[in-house]
């Protein structure tokens, strides 16, 4: 455990002071800023386009695990399609109350992903 600590340390020192060395060197040479730049908007847009479809698969898997619960909460003369879930359905009252938590921060964790994805997506196209 100690020496995980002081990996972990060390490696945040190394993190620092190579960022600290980074834009010391952006700042005096113009070009190697402006490369820098270039690689940090390149590597955000292709970090939010692997976080965008980690959000498709997070929000298909809730989708069906929520399906699911409705479909084995439902009687067998229930429609195809599911209500959407509110407080007051019968459903969400045999929904444990740990899952429908679990449900709520998965909604909005989903959200905040789809919200910073549109946020870099806005930045690239500016």
């Amino acid at each position: 455990m100690n020496d995980n600590l002081t990996q972990l340390f060390q490696k945040g020192f190394r993190v620092t002071l190579g960022a600290t060395a980074t834009i010391v060197e952006a700042i005096q040479d113009p070009q190697r800023r402006e490369a820098n730049l270039s690689k940090l908007t390149t590597e955000l847009s292709q970090l939010a386009e692997e976080w965008e479809a980690k959000g498709v698969t997070t929000e298909l898997e809730a989708r069906n695990f929520v399906d699911t619960m409705f479909s084995q909460s439902s009687s067998s003369t229930a429609p195809a399609s599911y209500p959407s879930p509110s407080p007051t359905s019968s459903a969400s009252a045999t929904v444990p109350p740990t899952v429908q938590q679990d449900l709520q921060e998965l909604t909005a964790q989903i959200a905040a992903m789809r919200a910073e994805i549109e946020r870099i997506r806005a930045q690239d196209n500016s």
